[in-house]
């Protein structure tokens, strides 16, 4: 199973601020769907929370440390590693190709960076407050494989795929 993490995060890392995304990017938005439908999802419960439903086309894994919680179309796990695991058995609606998209929040990317194959970052041009960051990592450890810089939108971003160096 290939693990790959997927955020935006502004030029400070900020990912997140009161369980929201501090900024308006569609273009992100469109990014994430397109590369995560037909795949498995693993977040915690607050990005679920954030999202609000299960995402249509794609299999939903929520960790959380709260007994007895659940929502319609989510698979419940109590840590990341059974997370990991139920992803891995190929059951649900989990794509062929055993691809898993961690997709937050700070914590479970900071479980799972040093698991990750794969990054798909969207890079903010602006620093921002926020209360949730993601997290450092050894950029030698990754290589560019992709990269569409947006310098004149309405708030400059670039796409950056990084893959894990062998």
């Amino acid at each position: 199973m290939t693990v790959a993490l997927i955020a935006a995060m502004a030029r400070n890392r900020v990912i997140g601020r009161a369980q929201q995304l501090p900024w308006r990017l569609p273009e992100d938005l469109k990014r994430f769907k397109a590369t995560t439908m037909g795949h498995a999802l693993l977040m915690g419960r607050a990005t679920f929370d954030a999202i609000g439903r299960a995402l249509p086309g794609r299999r939903s894994i929520v960790v959380t440390r709260q007994a007895g919680w659940s929502a319609p179309g989510v698979e419940v796990v109590h840590s990341i590693d059974v997370g990991l695991a139920l992803a891995a058995d190929g059951a649900g609606s989990a794509a062929p190709d055993g691809q898993l998209f961690v997709a937050g929040g700070g914590d479970i990317f900071q479980q799972t960076i040093e698991r990750a194959d794969r990054l798909y970052l969207t890079l903010i041009d602006l620093d921002v407050e926020g209360d949730t960051f993601f997290p450092e990592f050894d950029a030698a450890r990754f290589r560019e494989v992709e990269r569409e810089s947006h310098p004149n939108a309405p708030l400059p971003f670039t796409f950056v795929t990084l893959e894990r160096r062998p």
